[in-house]
């Protein structure tokens, strides 16, 4: 199969590595504002993993020309996170073609109409089949030139939606190669709202921000960063996340149950459950707070989450205050920043009905 991966940071080379070292003929793409490992790896021909996935994958094109990346394939993975989305469906936009199939890995917050709509294509136009997955398959990060360390691949707790939902089965079955494990959602609802980094990553943050600003985030993240009171906090998160998805008719699990289920935890809690999680062990904490640990978990995915509690009627005061504690902290305003809302997705006006229907 043709693979084309959109997008060269962490999870761009995990999955082009994935998919290569499968037997595909991969070609991999990133915006040049976003060039991430394009030229070691171009100059390379290929990626070397190590970890839980090890060895050398061939890359057949690796740069910043999209149709070169995007013209002929028969899957197209858009990887990166929410802020990178937009672009990257840009880019492709001039060479996309109705038979191909697109995901955008992983959601973050319904980046499948995300890309729809940077992309031209209309929320309804079924000649084009757009999904998305509920999270990144790995727990990976660069680790040297043209070289990643997986620390984890999902084996459970990872599903895929299509726009429209008749060609989820589809993606399931073009996913299911290189993740056997990969489930159906219900709808693009489901694996935006299973979505579990806004309920980790903004409170270990903004509860550890002394020490990330005082160390330059020379700790470990999980093994560190969480402890009784931080995991507290990310059960009101998670609860008020689960009540938004009850309230559209979907059925979520809360996080810890996926972490077990993905194998990154052994325990269903929120304090020890991620601080001996043997899938985190030895993560980094980030060097400064200005990371996507904030500006799009907060700022993209929380935020929307919020706006969707809001229009089927379900409080969110947790996640208000962290929203309003880390723009405090970073000196911004990500309530009235707000760059993915159902409005600029093309879905304002709907009630909890129209909504569920997704």
């Amino acid at each position: 199969m043709e693979v084309a991966v959109l997008g060269a940071g962490n999870g761009g080379c995990g999955v082009a590595f994935d998919w290569a070292q499968h037997g595909h003929n991969v070609r991999l793409f990133a915006t040049a504002d976003y060039p991430g490992e394009v030229q070691a790896i171009a100059e390379r021909g290929e990626i070397v993993s190590t970890g839980e996935l090890s060895g050398v994958a061939p890359i057949s094109y690796t740069g910043h020309d999209a149709g070169r990346t995007v013209s002929g394939a028969d899957l197209i993975m858009v990887v990166g996170p929410a802020y990178a989305t937009e672009g990257l469906a840009r880019a492709a936009a001039p060479h996309l073609t109705p038979e191909q199939a697109i995901v955008v890995c992983p959601t973050s917050c319904l980046g499948s109409f995300a890309f729809r709509r940077a992309a031209g294509l209309s929320h309804d136009d079924d000649r084009y089949l757009v999904g998305e997955t509920s999270t990144l398959p790995y727990a990976v990060r660069m680790s040297g030139p043209a070289t990643i360390h997986v620390f984890v691949k999902l084996r459970a707790g990872l599903w895929v939606a299509a726009t429209p939902r008749s060609g989820t089965e589809r993606l399931r079955t073009m996913l299911g190669e290189v993740y056997p494990g990969i489930g159906a959602a219900d709808s693009v609802l489901t694996t935006t709202l299973q979505n579990g980094n806004p309920v980790i990553h903004p409170a270990v943050t903004l509860c550890n921000a002394a020490l990330i600003e005082r160390t330059g985030g020379d700790f470990n993240f999980y093994e560190d960063g969480i402890t009784p009171a931080v995991g507290r906090l990310m059960h009101a998160v998670d609860s008020e996340r689960m009540a938004i998805a009850a309230a559209l008719g979907q059925t979520i699990a809360s996080d810890p149950a996926i972490g077990v289920m993905q194998g990154y935890m052994i325990e269903e809690n929120y304090d020890t459950g991620y601080s001996t999680a043997p899938g985190f062990r030895g993560i980094r904490a980030q060097s400064e707070l200005d990371n996507r640990y904030l500006t799009e978990d907060v700022g993209y995915t929380m935020v929307l989450f919020t706006e969707l509690a809001r229009a089927v009627g379900v409080p969110t005061p947790t996640m208000d205050a962290v929203i309003q504690t880390a723009s405090a902290l970073l000196g911004r305003d990500f309530h009235r920043e707000a760059p993915r809302t159902l409005a600029n997705l093309g879905l304002s006006g709907l009630d909890t009905a129209g909504l569920a229907k997704l």
